[in-house]
């Protein structure tokens, strides 16, 4: 990295963290106590591998177990967590226990030396690729996620097709008693009289009522929420007209006590949103999650066995490792990474490569009454402080300059990035200040070790694929997508097919070979305010209809994408304790105020409504409609949000057959017989593509081969 950006990465570092001031050379000779102590083997399968075509390949098995770590609070790479000296054991040591899953070669002579350590989306852990299982590469997913309420308790034994979850100590004060503070939850398009639970997407909130007695809680209700953050018709509910409690048709109100649950006297009308603020005790010391997935991986990687003996299953194989997460888990990698967490406290770096995927945040993990299974909700965290790479002064929320590597940059121990995201990610999950920061004045630069492709047009994590899932005739869903979230709704568009399978393809070989070999992948590319690429102007704009070009489509409301349609990024004010530059500390505003509105930039569209500047995509240089990263929110059975954005899922409007059929509909679009002509025509139009998108890299040939053979064996235009 040139010295003049290492200079004011360290220069930022005095701003953003007291534990970053400590000197390099200290952090290195420390000693080590942070460490793995000891595994247990739960279980070992046989695990059936199949290579990309189909055909047996290199037999695989997977090992399952819990990992016990523990932490001293003292070193600098461990201070930084939240409440860790609230967290000790009577010796001044911090404990944790994770589960965890390794998918490995039988014969370990066959395995490649690269380990993807995978970190669990909400616990799951996502089908590991035949691709990978082909390369002879090793997959290790183990737990971070420690708010263990409901599904994230921490099972007795782990199991190698189950949840990874984490057991973590909760903080109590010094003198022994319990750390209290304010906590909100949120219910929303709930009807009838029975209780309703308090949840984070589907998990229940992770802290309770510290009392029953309602008058020490409020509960409210909203008939509407902005997208600004603006409350309509909020009502205070008296203390005697609802209880915490469960309650149903055989035991009405008040029901039986219950600190997870409010049981409403009248009951619970679908119309409007109920928020409780409440006094919680116990919070789970998080933080834990960010050294706890640091030190599995580091044991897994390097040991060649546990203080009482038991052997690494896969020690001394293991030569490059990437870290690599999707959504949650991509966010919770950003956060990781921003925290100094990718450096071993006997020095060195962890990983060599990280991938957080379809995530342009940071994970809402490292602050007290942190509730990580957030999804975007109004209050939810995790836009605080830095979402770029290198430093960059934040002046619209008054913050010094910072960047996400500034730690590892000081520490030497930055990996190798690469970044992915969809459209779903600039709409609802906030994505565009990662690019050009939160005054919008200029792009950010990337710095070497980075790269970043967008795949336009495209839902969150990529649709079904294929081409007949565009053709009405061929059976689109008459209803759309559900919302993503807590008891949302369902979107008025069907789902949007636009796949990032290929893509993705073609980027883990890349990455692989970039980590493993030093070749460089293809350059950055994702929509910018400058001109890049050859074309006249930029392809980022303001996030409304006529700044994009969008155009007015059948089945969309004309004004649509209106101003305040996209999910901003919110500046809250979550209190005097809360750090906004590493999200952690104790945020004291429960709800916290909205202090202002980020401006928001997305990609501008061609006369079809298909975003521009993203990675050549074969269904969108042959395209069979209007592919959106977002949809509309319907009205029904869930009637909060109808109108808004649904969340992070995206939609289509398929193109019309025929001339005719498009003038009768208004839709300014040309048909598919008049882009095509036939279908012959449309499997040209495809081969042509994937002509396109493997000379540059972002298609495989293998891949291009199967979608020509799927363009052929399509009903477009048959």
């Amino acid at each position: 990295m040139p010295s003049n950006i290492k200079s004011a990465v360290c220069k930022s570092l005095v701003l953003t963290s007291l534990a970053s001031a400590i000197s390099v050379g200290a952090l290195i000779t420390a000693p080590v106590h942070a460490r793995v102590t000891k595994i247990i083997i739960d279980e070992t399968a046989a695990y059936k591998s199949q290579d990309a075509s189909g055909n047996t390949n290199i037999p695989y098995e997977m090992v399952a177990g819990r990992a016990f770590g523990e932490l001293d609070p003292k070193l600098a790479q461990n201070a930084i967590i939240q409440d860790i000296e609230l967290a000790k054991d009577k010796d001044g040591k911090v404990r944790y226990v994770a589960s965890f899953v390794l998918y490995k070669p039988a014969d370990l002579t066959k395995a490649s030396g690269m380990l993807w350590h995978e970190v669990p989306n909400r616990g799951r852990v996502f089908p590991y690729a035949p691709q990978e299982r082909a390369f002879g590469d090793i997959m290790l997913a183990s737990a971070w996620q420690g708010d263990n309420a409901g599904a994230t308790k921490v099972r007795p034994t782990a199991s190698a097709t189950g949840m990874q979850f984490l057991e973590v100590p909760v903080a109590r004060q010094l003198d022994g008693k319990a750390v209290s503070g304010e906590v909100f939850g949120r219910i929303v398009n709930r009807a009838g009289k029975d209780s309703q639970p308090l949840l984070v997407q589907t998990n229940p909130v992770p802290y309770q009522s510290a009392s029953l007695d309602t008058q020490s809680s409020k509960l409210t209700s909203r008939t509407g929420e902005t997208m600004q953050g603006e409350v309509i018709g909020e009502q205070t509910i008296a203390s005697t007209d609802w209880a915490w409690a469960k309650c149903d048709a055989t035991h009405p109100f008040p029901g039986t006590p219950d600190p997870t649950q409010i049981c409403l006297k009248n009951g619970f009308d679908s119309k409007l949103l109920y928020q409780v603020v409440f006094t919680a005790e116990d919070p789970y010391v998080l933080g834990i999650g960010f050294a706890a997935w640091r030190d599995v991986g580091l044991f897994f990687k390097t040991a060649k066995q546990d203080d009482a003996g038991t052997p690494n299953p896969i020690g001394g194989v293991i030569t490059q490792s990437i870290g690599r997460g999707v959504s949650q888990s991509g966010n919770f990698l950003r956060g990781w990474l921003h925290l100094g967490f990718n450096q071993a406290e006997q020095g060195g770096s962890v990983h060599d490569g990280l991938w957080p995927i379809i995530a342009g945040r940071r994970i809402a993990l490292n602050f007290r009454w942190a509730q990580p299974d957030g999804v975007l909700e109004l209050y939810q965290a995790g836009s605080e402080g830095p979402q770029w790479w290198l430093p960059h002064p934040d002046t619209v929320r008054g913050l010094p300059a910072a960047g996400i590597l500034d730690r590892c940059t000081a520490s030497n121990t930055c990996p190798k990035v690469i970044e992915h995201f969809g459209s779903a990610e600039v709409w609802a999950l906030k994505l565009t200040p990662e690019w050009v920061g939160t005054d919008a004045k200029a792009d950010l630069p990337l710095p070497e070790n980075v790269k970043r492709y967008y795949i336009a047009s495209s839902n969150h994590g990529g649709g079904a694929g294929g081409f007949d899932t565009s053709l009405p005739e061929a059976g689109l869903p008459k209803t759309g997508p559900v919302c993503p979230g807590n008891n949302f709704g369902v979107g008025v568009l069907p789902a949007n097919p636009v796949p990032h399978t290929e893509t993705v393809n073609a980027i883990r070989v890349h990455f692989r070979n970039w980590v493993m070999q030093g070749i460089t992948p293809p350059p950055s590319r994702y929509p910018t305010l400058a001109a890049t690429h050859g074309a006249s102007s930029g392809t980022l704009a303001l996030a409304n209809k006529q700044d994009l070009g969008f155009p007015t489509l059948p089945g969309l409301r004309p004004t649509i994408p209106e101003a305040d349609f996209i999910m901003p990024v919110l500046d809250y004010d979550w209190g005097p304790k809360f750090n906004a530059m590493d999200a952690s500390g104790i945020p004291s505003n429960a709800p916290p105020s909205v202090k202002q509105v980020l401006k928001m930039y997305a990609p501008k569209v061609d006369q079809d409504g298909n975003e521009l500047g993203g990675v050549p995509v074969v269904l969108l240089d042959a395209p069979l409609g209007t592919y959106l990263g977002w949809n509309v929110t319907a009205d029904g059975e869930k009637p909060f949000h109808k109108d808004q954005i649904c969340d992070y899922v995206g939609g289509m409007i398929p193109f019309a057959r025929t001339a005719a059929q498009r003038k009768a509909n208004q839709d300014p679009r040309l048909s598919l017989e008049e882009r095509y002509g036939s279908h012959e025509g449309y499997v040209a139009a495809v081969t042509k593509a994937t002509a396109r998108a493997v000379k540059e890299g972002f298609l495989l040939p293998v891949d291009a081969q199967a979608l020509i053979a799927q363009a052929s064996a399509s009903k477009v235009l048959k």
